[in-house]
């Protein structure tokens, strides 16, 4: 960025990685205490975003904005920024390996299409072998009813 804009004279920025626990940073570059890189990284927390970094560049024009505007030009930006930005949803998954013989198939495959289960990988001969994801809140659900089929193994996959 600093390369991009050589004569801008601030890079000010927030970041928030994570889900589970989350870490942020926020940066001033060099303008006065909490008016740059709070703002911004307020603004990511008001629209609920995590895996994101919010970098506004500023070009000195002549005119001190004194503290309120600093705070009211980088928290304008960032929300500007991010209502333009095409925000990708994504679920948290968590991966299983099914491996049963191939007379259970329909059983197994009836299990599947009710409960909206993805079918990640699969090799199908005399016994068979799945690769499944489902979204981490239905984890523990689905673990129980493989987990409870006869003849059914399931065992947990990181991914």
């Amino acid at each position: 960025m600093r390369k991009k804009h050589y004569s801008a004279r601030h890079f000010c920025y927030a970041w928030q990685l994570g889900v589970e626990s989350l870490r942020y940073r926020a940066n001033d570059d060099g303008e006065p205490s909490n008016s740059a890189g709070m703002p911004i990284y307020g603004q990511i927390q008001s629209f609920e975003l995590t895996n994101i970094l919010v970098v506004s560049v500023r070009y000195f024009g002549g005119t001190k904005l004194g503290v309120g505007g600093l705070i009211n030009a980088y928290r304008s930006s960032a929300k500007l920024a991010l209502e333009s930005s095409i925000i990708e949803e994504k679920t948290i998954d968590m991966y299983f390996q099914l491996n049963f013989e191939y007379n259970l198939m329909s059983k197994v495959l009836r299990i599947i299409k009710e409960n909206s289960i993805n079918i990640n990988n699969q090799k199908l001969e005399l016994n068979c072998e799945l690769i499944i994801s489902v979204r981490k809140s239905n984890s523990n659900k689905i673990f129980k009813i493989f987990d409870s089929l006869y003849k059914v193994e399931i065992k947990s996959l990181e991914i």
